[in-house]
This record gives structure tokens, C-alpha cells and sequence, in this order.
């Protein structure tokens, strides 16, 4: 980090006055990057306690649950990290820091992993943070029985210990380079210990608040937790994050001051929400992409010439146009996006082609093809308009899309993963073993399109511990093009993330790795 960015955070913490701060700056000549920066009204305004934040969000469903194993949209995400802390957190630079690691090592091939935790962490209920509570809130996500979402990216764990309360080491089957950035994951948060096993339902955690009342899918209240140990974060006396599913309402909700800041903003109305004067919209780029998944163990989709044809049969730029206003790039049915550093971009740009899609219909042995695809907007805003596109842009291949309008609510339990085709969102992840880890890794339970390619995952362990950056971005390169070409995916764009708050909420810089400030939100903003 450089002495700017030191300096920029600093006064967005409120750790430096704006005199002190224009007087470091001019100490080290930088005081022409001073005026863009201080026109920024997250650095105009020094934080300050008080407050009750209320937060509207596109996500939540009744079938969501505290248990960090199962969160599994925004809404669970940014109560967890208002709730819990990782050992490791990804910062607004994008860079990885500790959090209730202060510090790690590694050993020479990366197979052993070292951290050290901070003293005198308090849990909500009074309970000092050690080792213990680490070890088990990590087995929680890897029992033989678990369930939960996070399990594929700790299989490389073949063991783990404390040493005595304040260090843990683990131990994995071959070398992983991104392993720190892996105990940053919103699932694997530490929860108190008791008896080896966590106390999940309860909600309590280290974070900067405590939970007084949940109802899934509508609604959770929490409080500041007035010993929370991380310095300038935490500043709202009480928070309340709300489910409104509905984009018309949520941004109704924002501009009669019903709640205080929403996600997913309506692009199509954004020109007339940036007339009112109350409302600052903010907007960030980086890996969040929008998916069409196909499970590659049902027909048609069996057939890799289906596939290609479906992904030639999409106008991929039309759709950046009339679904994100050109508020995101354009997709490559791969997950890595521009924030992520081994970014394929030679990779030739896969748009429309009618007579490209009826060749692979043809190598099918098909003329054409009628599909379902099912979609509803709690998939990504304006997910059933770029079904019904898709469908306009297809028939010109022959190929009939019909669209099953989903319903909001229960979306992610009862349509991803079990219908045959649906439209999916990802918030992306900051590496590429841990994107394709996720979501491609033969048998990952978050392998929506049930995906198994031998030389894929093949290349997927050997990327993981190879410390030779070129052959580690031949590795990578191969890889998104096996998922271009064979995967089970449409990836036709990157959205950008935008939302609205209201001009009495304060903030530093936004961080681009998650949606609402990497989902962190809660413990960053505050009042002006």
C-alpha cells in the first residue's frame, strides 16, 4: 500500500483530521491528487457514532439460515460479515490484510500455513476468541455430513491444530499460494466453540454488531457490540437490514427515506434516480458476472454442441446495452473477470453467430431445438428481460427458448441447482482457484452445471501449488478456455456494481471484490 492510499484510509477511519491529512500530503508533494479526492464525499466527512442504519436489499429468502454453511446470496453475506470476522479480509485496494489472523506464514511449498491470532478478541457473548474457536469454526464446513457451500474449497485441508490458544496451523495435500485468501470466504467466518462444535444459531460472533431478532427472507435487527476490537469500523448504534425484492419498491424505499441504502439499482431508471438531490449513487467494477447454467448431465445439455450452440445463439452485446445501460463488459463464458490477474484477454470475443450455432445444432444431430430456461429477477436485476432476449436472439438459430417465469422468494433453493437451465448471478471471486474451485471443480456442490472435465481439474491442482508465475498463467489461460469451449456456462456479462444511498450515509473508498463495499457495509459506513 502505498503513503497516499495509507493516508486516504486513515482520514476515511477518522484516525486523521483533514488538516493533518492535507499537511502529510503536502509533505510528500501529492497535493494535486488532493481536489478529485477530496470532491469524493466518502473522504468529505469524518465518521462518527450514532445512528440506526437501515439497509434495503434485493436478496433474502425464508429458507436462509445463520448457519454461515448455507449463506448463499447478498443478503446472508453482509449479515455474516456484520455479525462474524474471517482470519483474513479482502480490503477496498483489493489487497488481503488480517482480520483475526494479525499475521501468517507460510512454509517453503506452501503446504503448511501458519497464523497468529489477535489477543483479547471478545465473542458477543463475553467469551475471549482463541484457537479452539477457529479449529472448529473451520471443521464445521468440512464433516463428512456437512453441506455447506464451502466444503470444495477446504478439501486441500488434510489437517488442522491449534498451538496452545493463539496459533493455528494448517496443514493441506499440496501447495496453495492463495490459501489466505481462501480463510477470507464469507462461509468461513469463526463462531464461539463449545465441545468442538460451533454455537451457529445463536448468530454470535466477534463483529461490529450483536443480533436481536431474524426473520428469513423479511428482516434482521442487530446492535453495535460496544467492545468490538477493530479501530474505526463499527459506527452505527443499531442496524436493520430488510428484504425488498422488488426493484420498484426498494428504490421507493430509498428516495421516501425508508431505509437509508439499497443494492441492485434499476439501470433503466438510474438517470432519474441521479436527479434527486438526497440520493449518491456509487458504482464499482470487478468480477460479478451474470450466468446462464446449464446441468451437463441432463439432456440436451449433455451434448457439448448444444451447449456451444445456445452460447453462439446470444447477442451478448445487446444485452450489456438494454439490461446494464453499459453499467458492466461484455462475458466469455468464463468466470474470471478484470480484477482477477491471470485474465485470459486474448481469448477471441464469442457473440451472436446464428449460422455458428445452427453448424453445432447440426453436429448435434439436431435442426432445432426447444429449451426451458427458468429465470426471475432475484437471480440478477432484469434476469426474465435477458431471458426473454436470449429467446428473441436464439430463434434466429432455430432455437426455441421457452422462458418459465420463477417466483422471487425460494429461488435459490428450489430452482439453481435443480432446474435444467436457469439464470444464475456470481459475485466472482478475487482468484481464480477459488472462482473455479467454487463453481467448476468436478463435484463442488456450488458446481451448478454439474461440469466434469478430467483435464480441467487436472489443471486446477496444478495451478493451485505452482509458484512459477508464467507457467502458473499457462495453467489458468488453458483453463478459460477448456470452460469457453466445453463448460456448461453462458457467461454473456460482468456487471458493475450500483447502488444508492442516501446523502447522510458517509463512507471511505469502495471496495469492488463483493456488492455493498465487499459486503461490509454495515461495519464500514456511517451518519455524516
Amino acid at each position: 500500500m502505498s503513503e497516499q492510499q495509507k493516508l486516504e484510509r486513515m482520514l476515511a477511519q477518522g484516525k486523521i483530521s483533514r488538516r493533518e491529512f492535507l499537511t502529510r500530503m503536502s509533505a510528500l508533494g501529492l497535493v494535486a491528487a488532493l481536489p478529485s479526492l477530496m470532491s469524493d464525499s466518502a473522504f468529505a466527512a469524518k465518521p462518527k457514532k450514532g445512528g440506526h442504519f437501515r439497509l434495503g436489499l434485493g436478496h433474502g429468502s425464508t429458507t436462509d439460515s445463520l448457519d454461515p454453511g448455507t449463506f448463499e446470496n447478498a443478503y446472508s453475506q453482509t449479515m455474516g460479515y456484520g455479525l462474524r470476522n474471517n482470519l483474513t479480509e479482502v480490503n477496498a485496494d483489493n489487497q488481503l490484510i488480517g482480520e483475526l489472523a494479525e499475521s501468517w506464514e507460510a512454509s517453503p511449498d506452501a503446504k503448511t500455513w501458519t497464523f497468529k491470532l489477535r489477543r483479547g478478541v471478545e465473542f458477543h457473548n463475553g467469551k475471549i476468541m482463541d484457537a479452539s474457536d477457529v479449529v472448529a469454526s473451520v471443521q464445521h464446513h468440512r464433516g463428512e455430513d456437512s453441506k455447506s457451500a464451502a466444503k470444495a474449497i477446504l478439501e486441500s485441508i488434510v489437517d488442522l491444530k491449534a498451538d496452545g490458544k493463539n496459533t493455528v496451523e494448517f496443514s493441506l495435500k499440496e501447495g496453495n499460494a492463495d490459501f489466505p485468501y481462501i480463510m477470507s470466504d464469507y462461509h468461513i467466518v469463526v463462531m464461539p466453540a463449545k465441545d468442538g462444535n460451533v454455537d451457529w444459531k445463536s448468530g454470535v460472533g466477534t463483529g461490529a454488531f450483536a443480533l436481536q431478532s431474524y426473520e428469513p427472507g423479511v428482516s434482521i435487527k442487530m446492535k453495535r457490540n460496544p467492545n468490538y476490537w477493530k479501530q474505526g469500523r463499527g459506527h452505527f448504534d443499531s442496524a436493520e437490514m430488510i428484504t425488498i425484492a422488488d426493484v420498484a419498491a426498494r428504490t421507493n424505499a430509498l428516495t421516501t427515506g425508508e431505509v437509508d441504502a439499497i443494492d441492485r439499482l434499476d439501470i433503466k431508471t438510474l438517470h432519474l434516480l441521479k436527479r434527486n438531490k438526497n440520493i449518491n449513487i456509487i458504482e464499482s467494477s470487478g468480477n460479478a458476472h451474470y450466468t446462464f447454467a446449464m446441468l451437463t448431465d441432463i439432456a440436451p445439455f449433455d451434448n457439448n454442441h448444444v451447449r456451444l450452440a445456445l452460447k453462439w445463439g446470444l447477442d451478448r452485446e445487446a444485452l450489456l446495452q438494454t439490461i446494464l445501460r453499459g453499467h458492466g463488459y461484455l462475458g466469455n463464458d468464463h468466470p474470471i473477470g478484470r480484477a482477477n490477474p491471470y485474465l485470459a484477454k486474448d481469448l477471441p470475443q464469442r457473440n451472436l453467430d446464428p449460422d455458428k450455432a445452427k453448424f453445432h445444432l447440426k453436429k448435434a444431430g439436431l435442426s432445432k431445438l426447444t429449451v426451458d430456461l427458468s429465470a426471475a429477477d432475484a437471480a440478477f436485476g432484469g434476469a426474465v428481460d435477458a431471458a426473454v432476449l436470449y429467446k428473441e436472439h436464439a430463434a434466429k438459430a432455430n432455437i426455441t427458448i421457452n422462458v418459465v417465469r420463477e417466483p422471487n422468494d425460494g429461488y435459490w433453493s428450489n430452482v439453481w441447482l435443480k432446474k435444467p437451465w436457469c439464470a444464475v448471478y456470481w459475485g466472482g471471486r478475487p482468484t481464480e482457484d477459488w472462482m473455479f474451485s467454487t463453481a467448476y471443480a468436478a463435484g463442488a456442490p456450488w458446481n451448478d452445471s454439474h461440469w466434469k472435465h478430467d483435464r480441467f481439474n487436472e489443471l486446477l491442482v496444478l495451478a493451485r501449488a505452482e509458484l512459477d508465475e508464467a507457467k502458473r498463467r499457462a495453467m489458468y489461460h488453458e483453463m478459460q478456455l477448456i470452460c469457453r469451449d466445453e463448460g456448461g456456462v453462458c457467461v454473456p456479462l460482468f456487471n458493475n456494481y450500483v447502488e444508492g444511498l442516501s446523502k447522510k450515509v458517509g463512507h471511505g473508498k469502495i471496495a469492488g471484490n463483493w456488492t455493498m463495499d465487499g459486503l461490509k457495509a454495515l461495519e464500514r459506513w456511517w451518519f455524516v
